[in-house]
């Protein structure tokens, strides 16, 4: 940084900006918000949300920014997640809105995260060059970057990798973009707070309790959820609790009115509150960058029936009897027939439990980060 830059930051506490795409409950928010949340004497940090979010989760999301002391700034751009392209839109309208939000409190430290802010301020920079004195940190939060958008994913790459502190969240992450852009980066593991649990009222008494959670999308695995919930329809040792919303609620609809033995709810925010009231959670994602879900799960002694994909597989100790590989269908079957109810859940939650403090803590993270931004 310049030497004005240096001075000033005497006068006052270091300003680190996050900059996400929504103030939503992704797992990229979570980690923003989970570093922002940090203590550490001299630094203020502030949240930016690039498209303006208002589901039922938003005003949760912003009273906890309060709750820990983080300033936040709105969008204007309404979040439309129809296409990609209004994603686009929203990353050109970002400098024109955020223009007064720089100049009036001069961050020090830029940290973005995922595509969209990604863009929004690599369009920031191309209209205002000459206010890129800060330091820019990003995070790659996922295995699979610019899918569709090759020709702007290299042009969005070469930038950061000349402009920035960039970081993976797990080795399957790294891995995948040193083969893709030809750079190893440092890792830095999402940090994750254990959470007091409470009871959670729906749960039913003398079977198995198994907890889906996530968007219905491809890339959640929804396919195999569904393929499951047909093949375990009637199966009175089990109950199945399917949490989300997506584009393929449909297919879920379908899926649960067949069963006599799942039921269909909402998105719920404070999920990681309850978790420990369930038996396991099923995650047969596609594919994650390091999931946020699996941590907080094993951090409440949930034991997690996954898919060993990248940066599921990550969050789990490496014997963990409970993964399968390539979403083999008739392998999560096999557990969820004959393994899972002679298994002790109690004991394998607790081993997950231990595998996920010693690795995933969130002042971890938060230290790793500020060395970072104040180096």
């Amino acid at each position: 940084m310049a030497n004005a830059g240096k001075h000033d930051r005497e006068k006052r506490p270091v300003r680190i900006f996050h900059i996400v795409t929504h103030f939503d409950m992704g797992g990229a928010e979570k980690v923003a918000a989970n570093i922002a949340a940090s203590q550490t004497p001299g630094t203020e940090y502030h949240m930016v949300e690039v498209m303006r979010a208002s589901t039922p989760f938003t005003r949760e999301f912003m009273d906890g920014l309060n709750r820990s002391g983080i300033r936040f700034h709105r969008a204007h751009m309404p979040d439309i997640r129809f296409h990609f392209l209004f994603e686009r839109i929203a990353a050109l309208c970002f400098p024109l809105w955020f223009l007064p939000v720089y100049l009036r409190w001069r961050p020090d430290v830029i940290h973005v995260h995922t595509e969209t802010p990604d863009m929004s301020l690599r369009a920031f920079f191309l209209l205002f060059p000459w206010l890129r004195r800060c330091r820019i940190v990003r995070t790659v939060h996922n295995t699979r970057l610019w899918t569709g958008q090759d020709k702007l994913g290299r042009h969005m790459e070469r930038f950061y990798q000349r402009a920035a502190h960039n970081v993976a969240i797990s080795p399957s992450v790294q891995s995948c973009y040193a083969k893709a852009y030809g750079l190893s980066l440092p890792i830095i593991y999402n940090g994750v707070q254990p959470v007091d649990q409470k009871p959670y009222a729906g749960i039913k008494k003398g079977c198995i309790n198994v907890l889906f959670a996530g968007r219905f999308e491809q890339q959640k695995g929804v396919v195999h959820l569904v393929r499951l919930l047909q093949s375990m329809a009637g199966d009175r040792r089990y109950h199945f609790h399917i949490m989300g919303d997506g584009s393929l609620r449909p297919d879920v609809e379908r899926a649960v009115a067949q069963c006599d033995n799942a039921t269909l709810t909402p998105p719920m925010f404070g999920l990681s509150s309850v978790l420990a009231s369930f038996d396991c959670l099923f995650m047969p994602s596609e594919f994650e960058g390091l999931s946020i879900m699996s941590i907080e799960a094993s951090m409440a002694g949930l034991p997690v029936v996954a898919n060993d994909c990248p940066g599921l597989g990550d969050t789990l100790p490496p014997s963990w009897p409970l993964k399968v590989s390539g979403n083999d269908d008739e392998a999560f079957l096999r557990l969820f027939s004959e393994v899972i109810p002679h298994s002790d859940l109690r004991s394998l939650g607790a081993e997950a439990k231990a595998y996920a403090l010693s690795r995933f803590g969130i002042r971890l993270m938060q230290t790793e980060y500020e060395k970072i931004y104040l180096d």
